[in-house]
């Protein structure tokens, strides 16, 4: 029999979806792209907790203490923030979409044809009797988890009014997208230079960015607004870059608690504010309207590639212009 030497290319897996269950009991989807690439999507919130490179390389970050039992939103990976986010409205913080258990959708509305997706999964959240005494509302929110064959984690949200009262609603809306990072203090975020901001630790208070990059040095709590559809996540020491797109999303929350702040959070280590940042693709400043009928799309696209470097700097231009 025929062995394989070590110059064998690696076999390439088929673009799988499989319904498993994790350690607490939760239901989650596990996608696999043809290249090696994974991620994981709680029904519990419609999360992702996991996305990982064909190195089996963990790319979003989850509390090692977070908590995966109902009613307690799971601390990491993308939660989703609707219909309310932040503090921004009179619902419980970042709305009820994160601690509800979703379904998958058999019979999802056609999506634009990209024959090269294999690997994506469907679900749908619809309110419950207890939803609609919070929220006076009926919807269905639509959700498209999908793994392009190159890696890429693409997350198209489509939330529809079907009140069926003639009444519109308006709904804030973020994609609270928390990535894993060799070192806080290493990373940067570019694109976002000269931007307008609402400051959260300063009374909502609306300021404009001063810096060239943004650095990391304290506890951060801003929604960018009017952000342009690409922004690169940038960690030196592992010499990686996020490159976060986005569509029908006009704002940017950039939140790292810093060490004060974490040290009071069960669900979160002391020290790992450290090995965290969140860049949430959002709809804050100015809320969604909705009839009767209509529907509101969201998407994010997130890559991973290794850092250019130009004279020993990272060159984040190209990333952002390519």
């Amino acid at each position: 029999m025929a062995t394989a030497s070590s110059s064998t290319p690696p076999t390439p897996h088929l673009p799988s979806l499989e319904r498993t269950k994790g350690p607490t009991g939760l239901e989650k989807l596990v996608l696999r792209e043809s290249r090696g690439w994974s991620a994981e999507v709680h029904l519990y919130g419609g999360q992702v907790t996991s996305w990982k490179n064909d190195h089996g390389e963990e790319l979003l970050f989850v509390s090692s203490k977070a908590i995966f039992k109902p009613p307690k939103a799971i601390r990491g990976g993308i939660p989703i923030c609707f219909p309310q986010y932040g503090t921004h409205g009179n619902l419980e913080k970042h709305g009820f979409a994160r601690n509800r258990f979703w379904a998958i959708d058999d019979n999802p509305p056609p999506f634009p044809v990209n024959t090269a997706i294999k690997a994506f999964a469907d679900l749908i959240l619809k309110p419950s009797e207890e939803d609609t005494k919070i929220w006076p509302h009926s919807f269905e929110f639509r959700l498209r988890v999908a793994l392009a064959p190159g890696g890429d984690l693409i997350l198209t949200s489509r939330i529809r009014n079907t009140n069926i009262d003639g009444r519109p609603f308006s709904f804030t809306f973020a994609y609270h997208t928390c990535f894993s990072v060799s070192d806080i203090s290493e990373v940067r975020v570019e694109g976002l230079e000269t931007l307008d901001y609402l400051d959260n630790l300063n009374a909502k208070g609306r300021f404009t960015e001063q810096g060239d990059a943004i650095v990391f040095e304290a506890e951060i709590d801003k929604i960018y607004l009017d952000v342009p559809s690409k922004v690169a996540i940038i960690d030196h020491e592992k010499k990686r870059t996020y490159v976060l797109r986005k569509d029908g999303l006009p704002d940017t929350v950039l939140w790292n608690p810093w060490d004060k702040r974490s040290k009071i959070m069960q669900d979160l280590g002391d020290e790992e504010y450290k090995h965290m940042l969140c860049v949430e693709p959002a709809t804050v400043e100015k809320p969604i309207t909705l009839k009767p009928g209509e529907e509101w799309k969201g998407k994010m696209e997130l890559t991973a590639v290794p850092s250019s470097y130009c004279s020993g700097q990272l060159d984040p231009e190209k990333v952002l212009q390519g």
